[in-house]
């Protein structure tokens, strides 16, 4: 079956049209958004070791990056306010400089093995606060700066979407081998670069965990 021709398509044009198509929420629902981290709630918090960062930019561009690092790497250091640590990466710094422009951030906490996720919306400031920051210390390095987050929004997210895709299905993981190397995709665009050089290197500075604090 071919794919229809894209100005072909039909689009959705407004909610209204879109609640004809969905229907409305259910009372259980809404109930569930809270304005603050609870002691329930913070439970994915302390247990997940893995963050995905949703960011945009006054331009409307988006950003989504994900933060990880040992289980309780982001701090709830009050009901209504988080800490997450910033560490090394490649310097585009994307997230923080959106976050700069428009301080407006969403979180979604994931907890392996657990289709359950926790989401958070805020308003985010970058801190450099040495005190404020030492107790996110890794291996004897304090991150240089976080990102504080004003809380707004808290819900949890059902497991629908990991069980369909079957997310922590050992079965159904891929190897990596499967797919192109980051070398290979430089290589893609540069037929100079030395793919299996740079892939060689990179795994080297992985296992020796170079730069990850």
């Amino acid at each position: 079956m071919s794919e229809p021709a894209i100005d072909a398509i039909r689009v959705i044009r407004d909610e209204a049209e879109l609640r004809a198509l969905l229907g409305e929420p259910s009372d259980l629902v809404r109930a569930k958004l809270s304005d603050r981290v609870t002691k329930l709630t913070r439970a994915w918090i302390d247990r997940s070791p893995f963050v995905l960062l949703a960011t945009s930019a006054p331009d409307g561009t988006c950003d989504v990056s994900p933060r990880g690092d040992p289980p309780g790497f982001v701090r709830v250091l009050d009901e209504r306010t988080l800490l997450l640590p910033e560490r090394p990466g490649n310097r585009l710094a994307d997230s923080l400089r959106n976050i700069l422009e428009n301080p407006r951030v969403g979180l979604l906490f994931v907890v392996p093995g657990v289709g359950d996720t926790l989401r958070v919306n805020g308003r985010a400031r970058l801190v450099r606060d040495e005190e404020l920051l030492a107790p996110s210390a890794v291996e004897g390095r304090v991150p240089k700066l976080g990102i504080l987050v004003e809380v707004e929004e808290v819900f949890t997210h059902c497991a629908k979407a990991f069980l369909r895709a079957q997310l922590w299905d050992a079965s159904r993981h891929l190897d990596r081998s499967e797919l192109p190397s980051y070398g290979a995709i430089h290589a893609s665009r540069d037929p100079s670069f030395d793919a299996e050089a740079y892939d060689a290197e990179r795994a080297g500075r992985y296992a020796r965990r170079e730069g990850f604090y």
